[in-house]
């Protein structure tokens, strides 16, 4: 599987609207699951927070908006 492009999307739309999220990832096997997770931080520049079984947590602070 990996990550597609419009997952990607996604997953950059949700963290720049609530900075924190949940991602449930697929799969039984418990490594290939930590690489994706540590894909989709590099690819995001979000932390992973927490991993409870297939539910990673990622946060990444919201961009500063220029004040007017």
């Amino acid at each position: 599987a990996g990550l597609s492009e419009p997952f990607l999307v996604e997953v950059e739309r949700a963290l720049t609207a609530h900075e924190l999220i949940k991602v449930r990832m697929g799969g039984a096997d418990r490594q290939a699951r930590a690489d994706l997770a540590t894909s989709l931080c590099d690819r995001t520049g979000a932390a992973a927070v927490q991993t409870v079984g297939k539910v990673l947590v990622l946060w990444r602070p919201r961009p500063e908006e220029p004040e007017a």
